[in-house]
């Protein structure tokens, strides 16, 4: 793949700072007024957060500025906390900031970020993880928190927002068509602690009841499995041919070619026949919370 960031005489071309400094300090102005207000009231990041059904850890980066705060929460936040505007006027601003700030993506993971913004149909099969688009930010962060080698706070923070931020496509309109195939194993797995892993399975069955979504599982019992080649995502573009998507240690490949693609397609539908249906996934998942 490509990096984006180098010009065509092989100089790197510099990185849009003003934009993204803009959104950051914005970010950290209003997370000092949702501070000063919450303790003004009295309440701890725990209280705010239970109060607004946000987690402790979301009022804790909303206020050190490390996420951008959502139109509803600046709403709901400004009722709760009696601001008189204070907050729910910041939400146009913090649309234009975000808008013009460039999401920070590695070098390598540019391009299929690019292709995954345009796509009108994504189908994933992870064999260790869950799809990014699927996770939590907790878990996300869990996820860089013990990367090897270390990560600084800062890199953590930018690919962790990058990541949330990339969740919006699921939502937008028209929707893209997903679906996806994850082993049993990964949903047994309590990476960053049963808290998160628990926050985890029940954002995958809210996503798997979405019309747009379907999730699957691959259960452990299978005497046969069509996916043991590895982990690999199948895009297609608006107006343009499915590709193929592979990733493995941080080396990323995007595959083109028409063979290619057709046996990467193929092989997914026997993984997707040799998984448990969508209705019985989410059953499954069910079953896990208890």
């Amino acid at each position: 793949m490509t990096d984006t960031s180098i010009g065509p005489e092989g100089e790197r071309r510099p990185e849009p700072q003003e934009d993204t400094d803009s959104a950051a300090d914005l970010n950290r102005a209003v997370g000092k007024q949702v501070k000063l207000l919450r303790e003004r009231s009295g309440w701890t990041q725990k209280e705010l957060g239970k109060r607004l059904g946000y987690s402790e850890d979301l009022i804790a980066s909303l206020e050190r500025g490390r996420r951008t705060p959502q139109p509803e929460f600046l709403d709901a936040a400004d009722d709760l906390l009696g601001a008189d505007g204070l907050l729910s006027v910041t939400k146009e601003d913090i649309a234009q900031a975000k808008a013009k700030a460039r999401v920070r993506h590695p070098a390598w993971f540019r391009d299929y970020a690019r292709l995954e913004g345009e796509a009108v149909e994504i189908n994933f099969y992870n064999n260790h993880d869950i799809p990014g688009l699927f996770q939590t930010e907790r878990r996300a962060r869990a996820l860089y928190e013990m990367r090897k080698p270390l990560l600084d706070e800062e890199t953590i923070e930018q690919r962790v927002a990058s990541r949330i931020d990339r969740q919006t496509i699921l939502t937008r309109w028209p929707p893209p068509m997903v679906t996806a195939v994850v082993e049993e194993t990964v949903l047994r797995r309590p990476l960053g602690g049963w808290e998160v892993h628990k926050e985890q399975l029940e954002r995958l069955l809210r996503l798997g009841r979405l019309r747009n979504v379907e999730l699957q599982v691959m259960p452990m019992e299978r005497t046969e499995h069509a996916g043991m080649g590895g982990p690999f995502i199948l895009l297609t573009p608006k107006g343009k041919p499915q590709v193929g998507y592979t990733e493995v240690q941080n080396h990323a490949r995007l595959a083109t070619d028409t063979e290619e693609v057709r046996i990467l397609a193929a092989r997914y539908g026997t993984i997707r026949a040799q998984a448990l249906t969508p209705r019985e996934s989410l059953e499954l998942i069910e079953r896990m919370q208890t």
